[in-house]
């Protein structure tokens, strides 16, 4: 029976404690529900009325108070109250356990705390923006009226700085005193909020205002004096420039003078009207204009000192040049008699030769135009700089060219004597050979020397050519001293090979009869070296040799190498 007990026990302890822990955990949302709206009953809404309640109303700020005030008492006579019941319903559903209605208890508590703060800090927001446009109201209403004052004076005082413009500046000036008397009635009466709007209007009104009486003198300085006399100045500059020779028609300067002694008037007219912002613009920009047409005449007087300088020397540089060409022209002619040339060395001189005639009917056409003042100096620098790196170009080519053709003798010259040099180290290499007294001259060296000294002859053959083609000469040469090279190697190398066979067969005789199969070596050796096998029969006898007394190879090898050295 206790088995069946024991756990219906157990199930009610767990469900009473999940019950409970449900309990705590909305009583402490119940309590931090209550803690908000305590804080909210704390918001110094009342006191903030007060402070409003303390000033002479009028008008909207009067209906303005009430409204706040009906507000605040609808909030502490209903919604408050309200607020109170609702957390007495939690607590009761909290106590019966009715956790599910607790919870939409809470969330209506919340979204009822939540509307009533927005409430109290709007009127809180609405009320410190009364206060403080009040006082700030009255901070601006002095600057204002001490900024209207001093300038009021300066416009009296310097009126002919701001010629047209005076007249509207005044009538703009003369409508802030009537504001001025507006905003001080509202105030008295208690209206802030009207008086506010007056202060923000008059603070955009005394923006623009104070700004155009603190501009304008200086703008109309610039349009009517400093600009004017700018433009005087760059006029005689011109004017100048063009009775001592310079070609200015390009810069159009004369035509801009006068649409801009056009405009200026024009601008005028905008300031007496009170619209600077084009003029202010256009200031900036004419000034701009004028420094760049100045530093355009500069540009054209520097540019005159080049060309005055430059002019004939590129002129008598570019005529060497030229005859240089149809000198290296007249060579290339020459050069073919014996030489062959392709196609792109042929058309060298002839292509540079029509580039610098080309290059000189410019020339000769800057120099018309200046003759005839009818080329501006700047333009004429940039041609006779373009005409002078043309011509340098031109001559470094032919210069390289001509440099190419006298090295063809030289070439020729240096391929003669290699292949003179060749030709004896052949020979040599075949004196050598039989000298050497060996029974006999294997095919493969007669086939090389046959082969390198038919090179030679092909060689030689191409060098006796007429007109000559270096390019083929340097092959044939090349292949030959090639040829040459290998042969004399193989022929070097058979004939230490030789030596050695000789000085092993020698050295091998004393053990003929006391090694074992060193008879049979011998006897191998000598048949293949008979045979012109010279490879064959070194191999043979070394290995002989070498297993009789080893270190022997090398003793014979320094002993050949001693011998053949001498």
């Amino acid at each position: 029976m206790i088995k069946y007990i024991i756990p219906i026990i157990i199930v009610l302890i767990v469900i009473i404690a999940v019950i409970f822990v449900f309990r705590n955990k909305h009583l402490t949302e119940m309590r931090r529900l209550q803690a908000l709206k305590d804080e909210l009953q704390k918001k110094p809404v009342q006191d903030e009325l007060a402070k409003v309640k303390g000033l002479n109303m009028n008008g909207q700020t009067e209906e303005m108070f009430e409204s706040w005030k009906n507000k605040w008492e609808n909030l502490n006579d209903q919604e408050f109250p309200k607020i109170d019941d609702l957390l007495h319903g939690l607590r009761g559903n909290i106590d019966r356990f009715q956790f599910g209605k607790a919870t939409i208890a809470e969330q209506e508590i919340e979204s009822s705390i939540h509307e009533t703060d927005k409430i109290i800090d709007q009127i809180l927001e609405e009320l410190d923006h009364l206060l403080n446009s009040e006082k700030q109201s009255s901070i601006e209403i002095e600057q204002l009226q001490e900024q209207y004052k001093t300038s009021r004076k300066t416009l009296l005082a310097h009126q002919y700085s701001f010629g047209p413009a005076a007249r509207p500046l005044e009538e703009r000036l003369e409508l802030f005193n009537p504001q001025f008397e507006d905003y001080h009635q509202l105030t008295e009466a208690g209206d802030y909020l009207k008086a506010r709007d007056i202060v923000e209007h008059l603070n955009r009104e005394g923006q623009e205002i104070f700004k155009l009486i603190s501009t304008i003198p200086g703008l109309l300085r610039e349009l009517q004096k400093q600009i004017p006399a700018d433009l005087q100045e760059l006029r005689l500059g011109h004017n100048e420039m063009e009775e001592t020779g310079f070609f200015l028609n390009h810069l159009e300067i004369l035509e801009w003078i006068r649409e801009t002694e056009m405009e200026l008037m024009e601008l005028k007219d905008r300031i007496a009207e009170l619209d600077i912002g084009t003029a202010e613009l256009r200031v900036q920009e004419i000034r701009e204009d004028i420094e760049h047409y100045f530093d355009a005449l500069e540009a054209e007087y520097n540019s005159k000192k080049y060309v005055d300088q430059h002019a004939i020397p590129v002129g008598t540089r570019l005529h060497e040049v030229l005859s240089y060409t149809l000198e290296t022209a007249r060579e290339t002619e020459e050069v073919q008699k014996g030489y062959h040339l392709n196609d792109d060395e042929i058309a060298t001189p002839l292509n540079c030769k029509q580039e610098l005639i080309t290059v000189q009917q410019r020339y000769e056409t800057i120099v018309h135009e200046l003759e005839e003042q009818q080329a501006a100096y700047t333009m004429v620098e940039g041609e006779l700089k373009e005409i002078s790196n043309d011509t340098e170009r031109i001559f470094e080519e032919q210069d390289a060219f001509s440099d190419r053709l006298k090295n063809l003798r030289i070439d020729e010259n240096n391929a003669s004597d290699t292949l003179k040099k060749l030709t004896a180290a052949l020979r040599d290499t075949e004196r050598r050979l039989h000298k050497a007294n060996i029974p006999g001259i294997p095919d493969d060296i007669e086939s090389r020397l046959s082969e390198a000294d038919e090179q030679l002859f092909v060689a030689d053959q191409k060098l006796k050519a007429v007109p000559l083609d270096m390019p083929d000469v340097f092959e044939a040469v090349k292949t030959a001293e090639l040829a040459v090279t290998e042969t004399t190697k193989q022929v070097d190398s058979t004939i230490e090979d030789v030596k050695l066979v000789e000085l092993l067969i020698q050295y091998g005789n004393r053990y003929r009869t006391t090694k074992p199969g060193m008879n049979d070596s011998l006897v191998e050796a000598e048949d293949a070296f008979n045979n012109m096998r010279y490879a064959k029969a070194l191999e043979i006898i070394a290995k002989a040799v070498e297993k009789a007394e080893p270190g022997a190879l090398k003793k014979m090898e320094a002993l050949v190498d001693e011998v053949l050295s001498k």
